[in-house]
C-alpha cells in the first residue's frame, strides 16, 4: 500500500491526467507528470513536470526516481521506453499498452478470449485492401493500426470504389465491416491487485463525426440485456493482462449480442460522469487501485446522470451554462478553441 504523501507519476499531460491528479490530491497524494509538449493543462495542477521526450531514457528514470508508483492518461505512449522505470510499479501494466496499441493485435486477444468483434483484416497495401473488401464487403472503415483517435486516421470505404481514393499513409492498417447496431455502449471496470473487480454502471454513448458527444446513465434497452456478457469479456481481459488500474471497453448492441468495438487502458471520456455521478468517481477508484487503497463505491449516486462534451466553441458558452444551477461544468483549460477537440464537459443529474 502506497500511502498518502508519496508521489504519483502520470505518463502524459492532457485532461484526463490533469483530472487523475485532481483526485490524486483529495487523497493526499503528490502528482509527477511526464509529457513531451511544452505545455501541459496535467502539470497545471501537480506537484512536478518533467518535459522530455518519450525516448529520453535518462528523463524517465530521473522522473521514475521521484516516483512511488507510475500510471499513464493515454494508451499511445511507447512501450520500449519504459524499461528505464526500473523497479518503480507500473500499473496498468505495459502488456495492456501493447495489447491496445496496435488494432489487430487488440482484436485478436480479444477473440482469443470469446469476445466478438467486427469483421476484420489486415491491410498493407492497396492489394490488400481490395481482397479485405472482398472478403468483407463494404461499407467499411480502414483504420491505422496504430495511434489515431477521435476519429482521426480513418477513411470511409462505401464501395470498392473508394479503395483507390485512398491517400495511402505508409503505415500497416486494418480494415473493418460496418456493424449494424442500435446503441454504442461502453464497460468501465476498476481492478485492484487483489483481484478484486468493480464495474461501473454502462452509459450508452453518441458519437458525432467520430468523436464522444454524449453519455447517458442508465443506458436502457437492449443495452441492459447486454450487459452481463460484456462484463464478462472486460473482467477477462483485466483478469488476462493481470490489471490494476481503470479499464474500459467499447461494445455495439446488435441483434446478435455485443460486439466489442475497442479497449482503453486508461480512465475513460465515457465514465467523466462519475465524478459527480458516481459515489466514487473513475478517477478516485484508479488512484486507489494503483496505491493498493480500498476500491470505493461505484453505485449510482442520482437517478440518472447525462454527460455532454464540448467541442471546439461549444466551451465559449461557459457563462450561460453556469447560469443552469442544475449543471456541473468542467473546463480543460486548453486556450483557444479548435474544431473537433474536446475542451471540457458538462453533466447534469437526475434526483
Amino acid at each position: 500500500m502506497i500511502a498518502p504523501g508519496s508521489t504519483i507519476g502520470i505518463l502524459g499531460g492532457g485532461q484526463l491526467g490533469r483530472m487523475l491528479a485532481v483526485a490524486a490530491a483529495q487523497l493526499g497524494y503528490r502528482c509527477h507528470i511526464f509529457a513531451p509538449e511544452e505545455v501541459s493543462i496535467a502539470a497545471e495542477v501537480s506537484a512536478a513536470f518533467t518535459r522530455a521526450d518519450w525516448d529520453d531514457t535518462a528523463a524517465m528514470a530521473r522522473f521514475a526516481a521521484d516516483c512511488a508508483v507510475i500510471t499513464y492518461e493515454f494508451e499511445n505512449v511507447p512501450v520500449a521506453p519504459l524499461h528505464a522505470l526500473g523497479s518503480v510499479p507500473l500499473h496498468p501494466p505495459a502488456r495492456a499498452l501493447e495489447a491496445a496499441q496496435d488494432r489487430l493485435v487488440e482484436k485478436e486477444f480479444v477473440r482469443s478470449l470469446g469476445g466478438t468483434p467486427a469483421p476484420f483484416q489486415a491491410v498493407d497495401s492497396p492489394a490488400d485492401l481490395h481482397a479485405a473488401i472482398a472478403a468483407i464487403g463494404a461499407p467499411g472503415i480502414l483504420k491505422t493500426r496504430r495511434d489515431g483517435y477521435d476519429g482521426k486516421g480513418q477513411w470511409r470505404i462505401r464501395s470498392a470504389a473508394d479503395a483507390d481514393t485512398v491517400d495511402w499513409p505508409g503505415q500497416p492498417l486494418i480494415y473493418e465491416g460496418f456493424v449494424t447496431f442500435e446503441a454504442e455502449f461502453s464497460v468501465i471496470l476498476c481492478r485492484a491487485a487483489t483481484g478484486e473487480v468493480r464495474f461501473f454502471d454502462s452509459a450508452r454513448n453518441v458519437h458525432e463525426d467520430g468523436i464522444l458527444a454524449l453519455s447517458t446513465v442508465p443506458a436502457g434497452a437492449p443495452i441492459a440485456d447486454q450487459l452481463a456478457q460484456a462484463r464478462d469479456l472486460a473482467a477477462a481481459v483485466a483478469q488476462a493482462l493481470d490489471y490494476v488500474g481503470v479499464l474500459t471497453l467499447e461494445f455495439f448492441a446488435t441483434a446478435d449480442g455485443p460486439v466489442f468495438n475497442e479497449m482503453a487502458p486508461r480512465v475513460h471520456n465515457s465514465g467523466h460522469w462519475t465524478i459527480e455521478g458516481s459515489i466514487t468517481s473513475q478517477f478516485e477508484n484508479h488512484i486507489r487501485a494503483i496505491c493498493g487503497l480500498p476500491l470505493g463505491d461505484t453505485r449510482l449516486a442520482a437517478s440518472a446522470v447525462e454527460m455532454r462534451n464540448l467541442i471546439g466553441d461549444e466551451a465559449l458558452d461557459w457563462a450561460g451554462l453556469l447560469a443552469d444551477p442544475a449543471n456541473h461544468l468542467h473546463l480543460y483549460g486548453k486556450g483557444e478553441p479548435s474544431p473537433g477537440r474536446k475542451m471540457g464537459h458538462v453533466t447534469r443529474l437526475t434526483l
